[in-house]
């Protein structure tokens, strides 16, 4: 029985985190490094659109799993990952209408105002990303590396002394 009640936990958390967060970090496994996006949260799983004018999403086909990472709205830090199976809504469906009004009414200064869903509907790609049920980091559960990115590679030194220059003021001694 308490495998079904971490369950349930977990959903919930995930579900109140996606609720509460205004970003969404998506990785995939082709994917060097996260993509930071903005989502709305329809029937217990976030929405994301992306193409055209919008924001850059990662490159997904339906079905495919993706690493959702979700900040916390007080610290701005992890606080869950999951994965999630993407599926493109597309016009016409039963779900877009109601996708779309929750998305439209969370973007924010569109640059068509009200002609945006039409936008949507010939350029942009509308993803659900429905949750699996598997939470990678929860709470007192986190991984301890940074996941930050690996800077990229330079023939940059470390900067030695810096050259006299007339003018500057002089060092205090003690």
């Amino acid at each position: 029985m308490t495998g079904d009640r971490d369950a349930a936990l977990a959903a919930a958390l995930v579900d109140e985190a996606c609720r509460k967060s205004a970003l969404l970090w998506l990785r995939t496994s082709t994917a060097d490094h996260p993509v930071a996006v903005w989502h709305a949260v329809t029937d217990g799983a976030a929405h994301v659109v992306g193409g055209g004018l919008e924001q850059r999403l990662p490159d997904l086909a339906d079905g495919d799993e993706v690493e959702v990472t979700v900040r916390s709205k007080d610290t701005g830090g992890r606080l869950v990952t999951f994965v999630a199976v993407a599926q493109e809504v597309r016009p016409g469906d039963p779900a877009w209408d109601t996708v779309v009004a929750d998305l439209h009414a969370k973007r924010l200064n569109p640059p068509d105002g009200e002609d945006q869903p039409r936008r949507w509907a010939r350029e942009s790609r509308v993803l659900r990303l429905q949750p699996t049920g598997q939470v990678l980091e929860r709470p007192g559960h986190l991984s301890h590396r940074s996941h930050a990115a690996e800077p990229p590679g330079s023939p940059a030194t470390t900067r030695g002394p810096l050259p006299f220059v007339i003018g500057r003021r002089a060092r205090r001694r003690r």
